[in-house]
């Protein structure tokens, strides 16, 4: 009989590759075993220049993963890759970053991720010119396309003294991303939850069409968190360019109305529904059937009738499900995402200001601030992939069963905690 998850201790595979960084690999482990995970440690040739590995056999219990040829196990890349739950990169040069957005495996500690099914996190660390170069940003996005969770690189004074972006991420940091998720990995399994991305497109004629800037970014990046948490996915995607997430069943669509009817449709078997999609609020009141000629057609004034309200729709026959919905602003985010909350009658707004650079339309970061009812808790500027999971989380915590009182456990919050409660009355 198989061995379950529940009852062990979670297995983590840490790769440590050599950066100069690799020292707080040491205490990235050690905050990894207080929180009971079982801890496994592969190194690159490179990395024991900088630590020597009976550091790590020592923390660990472990042999140190070194040699695919020099091991006691038979094939010891195929071993760890199998025995682990999760795999942790840290620090994450640029080379290995390299080696794993290409599937290359020359080494134990390519051959090892090459073999893994697990979830991946990868922590990159390098001087900042390395991380900025085109090559390593697009080994980082085609990552980051596959499912892997990327934690930093933070900003800073290097330790070949430049500053700028390539520091490793807090010790803490890394912790808390790699128990989240190993968390995410099962707290929606059983749970349906359908997604919305992209633009609408409302034609005008067979070559014309109204829409927006959206590029799904922010859609198909829940969908891929929300897959990670266990859930069974169904995205509902406008035209966009972007691959369809792993694991996740995706429905093409290209109007509003085509939307919001495999939304409901979707909708009918799910437990809970992230809108995201940047739906357009008018389409043409008549579409032509042919291409309308400049100069012999008016073309100076087109008719427009509101399209329907999908994020109304949804919430208006949710019964107990939970409805979240965004809210794309350019000037009262805060005052304009409260409204949208009470007049659609959803759970929750995710609100963001698309003026900012960092946090526009296409952008690959983004700043939100949850509102709900009677609660507003702002984040600071993340990758699209860390506010899907921020989002994700909310989710599956709203999706919990009520305790009751006198069964409840007081649970107190570990580090800081920035969210911020206030009584709201919100009106239309």
């Amino acid at each position: 009989m198989t061995e379950g998850k529940s009852s062990r201790s979670r297995r983590v595979a840490l790769f440590v590759t050599g950066g100069i960084a690799s020292y707080k690999a040491c205490e990235i482990l050690r905050g990894l075993q207080k929180n009971g995970c079982d801890v496994r440690v592969a190194m690159t040739e490179a990395a024991t220049e900088l630590v020597g590995p009976k550091t790590f056999e020592a923390l660990t219990g472990h042999e140190v993963y070194l040699d695919v040829f020099e091991s006691s196990s038979p094939i010891p890349h195929i071993e760890l890759a199998e025995w682990a739950d999760i795999a942790l990169v840290a620090p994450a040069t640029a080379n290995i970053m390299a080696k794993m957005a290409y599937g290359i495996a020359d080494d134990l500690v390519s051959t090892a991720l090459l073999a893994c099914s697990c979830p991946m996190i990868v922590a990159p660390a390098m001087n900042v010119h390395m991380w900025e170069n085109p090559a390593t940003q697009q080994n980082a996005e085609t990552l980051e396309s596959r499912g892997v969770f990327l934690v930093g690189p933070a900003t800073g004074r290097l330790a070949c003294g430049d500053t700028g972006s390539g520091k490793l991420a807090e010790v803490d940091q890394i912790v808390s991303a790699t128990l989240a998720r190993l968390r995410a990995s099962s707290d929606l399994a059983g749970k349906h939850v359908v997604i919305t991305a992209g633009p609408t497109h409302e034609a005008i004629d067979p070559v014309r069409y109204l829409s927006n800037a959206s590029s799904g970014k922010m859609g198909y990046a829940v969908a891929e968190a929300a897959a990670a948490h266990g859930a069974r996915v169904t995205l509902v995607s406008g035209p966009v360019a972007l691959p369809a997430p792993t694991g996740v069943a995706v429905v093409h669509v290209t109007s509003a109305q085509e939307m919001l009817d495999a939304t409901v449709d979707a909708f009918a078997t799910a437990d809970a529904a992230i809108l995201a999609a940047a739906v357009a609020d008018y389409r043409p009141a008549v579409q032509a059937d042919h291409k309308l000629k400049k100069g012999k057609e008016d073309l100076s004034s087109i008719e427009l009738v509101e399209n329907p309200d999908i994020l109304a729709t949804i919430s208006k026959d949710r019964g107990d499900r939970i409805v979240i919905g965004f809210a794309a602003e350019t000037n009262d985010v805060i005052d304009n995402a409260k409204k949208k909350l009470a007049c659609k009658g959803c759970d929750l707004i995710v609100a963001n200001d698309v003026t900012r650079a960092d946090s526009t339309f296409g952008s690959d970061t983004d700043s939100v601030t949850l509102v709900g009812v009677h609660s507003e808790t702002e984040y600071p500027c993340m990758s699209k992939a860390e506010v899907a999971n921020v989002i994700v989380s909310e989710l599956a915590h709203m999706l919990e069963p009520e305790v009751p009182v006198a069964d409840a456990t007081i649970v107190l919050p570990v580090g800081n905690n920035n969210a911020r409660e206030e009584e709201q009355d919100s009106t239309c």
